[in-house]
C-alpha cells in the first residue's frame, strides 16, 4: 500500500481536467479525434452482438475466441505471425499484468528516456528499479543499453519503438535486431507497447521486435485505430508466459468486457479495418504536417523538435533554461495547452521539454493553436 500511495498522479490527467474548457484549444492528450470514430459501424457491430444475451454473461479470461482469431490474423498478416493472444482491457492493463507477472520490488527495469510516463508508473507500483537508457532520432542506443548491462542485471526493457510516446520517434531495423540479440544473450525480456505503429503517414514499415525475438511480448490496442472508449487491448507472448499472464487477468478483473469484445470481434468480421486505418493515416498526416509547417513561425530560435513519420506526438525542447510547466501556465491563459516533458524521464528531467499531439485539432485548428502559442514561446 505504500508504494501505491506514494506514486504521483499523472500530469497529463491532471492536465486534461485543465483544458476540458472548450474554448481552449489542446495539444496535450494523446487522443483520437472523435469525429473520425466509424460510428455507423460500431453501432451496428454493437447492435448485432446485442442479439446474443450471452454476451452480456461471464466469459473466459482469455477473451472471446472470434476476437482473438481475429486479431491473431491481423497481426500474422502485418508481419507478426501470431497464433493466439490475451485480450485485455485496453493495453494499459496488458502492461500492468506483465508487470504483476515479472517484476518484485527490486528488480531493474530498463527504459528509453524520455519514455511513456504511465509506463514508469507502473513500474513504480510493482517497487522496480527504473533505470534509463539514452536515445536519439533513431531511438534506444544499443550503446547505452550495453552500457546499463555491464553494471545491471535487467527483468526488463520496456519500448515504444514505432512512433513512440513522447518523442514520435522510431526504432531503426538495424538497432531492433542489436536489441533482439541483447535481449536473447542477457536474458531479459522486452516489452514492445505498439498502439501507434499503424498510425503511419510516411516511409516504410519496420518489422515489429518480436518477429525477430522470442523475448519479447507484444502489446497492441484498438484504441488509437478503433475508439478507446471500449477499452480493448492485446498481448502477444510465449505460450508459457501467455498461460500465466492469463492467471494474472484472471486475479484482476476476471476478463474483459464481453460485450465490447463481441462488438469488436462484430466489427472486424464485417468492416474494412485497413481502410479505415488509412483513411486515419490522410487525416492525421495532414495535421501532422499543419502543425510541423507552423513550427518554425512558433518557437523562438534555437528550438529543436522530432519530425514524426507517425504516430500522434511532436517532441520540442526549447533554448536555454526554461521550464516548459512554467510556459505552460502561461499558455492556458492564451487557451491553449501542452504537456510539460519533465514527467516523462525516469531520473534526471529535462524541463526544456515538451509534448504535443497533433491528431486531436483539425489543420485550421492547430493554425490557431499555434498562433496562440507563438504569444507564450516567441
Amino acid at each position: 500500500m505504500h508504494r501505491t500511495l506514494s506514486v504521483a498522479s499523472s500530469p497529463v490527467r491532471d492536465l486534461l481536467a485543465l483544458t476540458s474548457r472548450p474554448e481552449v484549444i489542446s495539444f496535450a492528450g494523446g487522443l483520437p479525434a472523435p469525429e473520425l470514430f466509424d460510428l455507423d459501424g460500431l453501432r451496428t457491430a454493437y447492435d448485432t452482438a446485442l442479439r446474443d444475451q450471452s454476451v452480456l454473461q461471464y466469459a473466459p479470461t482469455e477473451g472471446n475466441p472470434a476476437l482473438r482469431a481475429l486479431v491473431s490474423s491481423r497481426l500474422t498478416r502485418r508481419g507478426l505471425p501470431t497464433s493466439d493472444v490475451l485480450i485485455t482491457t485496453g493495453s494499459q492493463q496488458a502492461l500492468a499484468l506483465v508487470a504483476t507477472a515479472l517484476l518484485e520490488p527490486g528488480a531493474v527495469v530498463a527504459v528509453e528516456e524520455p519514455t511513456y510516463l504511465a509506463a514508469l508508473q507502473c513500474f513504480q507500483m510493482t517497487g522496480a528499479r527504473v533505470v534509463p537508457v539514452a536515445s536519439d532520432a533513431d531511438g534506444l542506443d544499443p550503446e547505452s543499453l550495453r552500457s546499463v548491462l555491464a553494471t545491471e542485471k535487467l527483468s526488463m526493457l520496456y519500448l515504444v519503438p514505432t512512433f513512440a510516446n513522447p518523442t514520435g520517434r522510431t526504432l531503426s531495423a538495424s538497432r531492433r535486431a542489436e536489441i533482439a540479440e541483447l535481449a536473447s544473450a542477457h536474458g531479459f525480456w522486452v516489452v514492445e507497447d505498439d498502439p501507434y505503429g499503424e498510425l503511419r503517414y510516411r516511409g516504410a514499415a519496420v518489422a515489429p521486435l518480436a518477429s525477430i525475438s522470442d523475448r519479447t511480448i507484444y502489446l497492441g490496442s484498438f484504441s488509437k485505430i478503433g475508439a478507446p472508449g471500449m477499452r480493448l487491448g492485446w498481448l502477444r507472448a510465449p505460450v508459457d508466459l501467455l498461460r500465466a499472464l492469463v492467471i494474472v487477468k484472471q486475479a484482476a478483473d476476471l476478463h474483459t468486457s464481453t460485450v465490447d469484445q463481441a462488438a469488436a470481434a462484430e466489427y472486424l468480421k464485417h468492416n474494412d479495418l485497413d481502410a479505415h486505418v488509412a483513411r486515419l493515416c490522410v487525416e492525421y498526416g495532414a495535421r501532422r504536417d499543419a502543425m510541423i509547417a507552423a513550427l518554425p513561425h512558433t518557437v523562438p530560435d534555437g528550438t529543436t523538435w522530432s519530425d514524426p513519420d507517425g504516430g500522434m506526438f511532436v517532441w520540442l525542447r526549447l533554448p536555454g533554461d526554461v521550464d516548459s510547466a512554467e510556459l505552460l501556465k502561461k499558455a492556458l491563459t492564451h487557451e491553449v495547452a501542452f504537456v510539460p516533458g519533465a514527467p516523462f524521464f525516469a531520473t534526471s528531467p529535462d524541463h526544456a521539454t515538451f509534448r504535443m499531439s497533433f491528431t486531436t485539432n483539425t489543420p485550421a485548428e492547430i493554425e490557431e493553436g499555434m498562433v496562440r502559442l507563438a504569444k507564450v514561446l516567441r
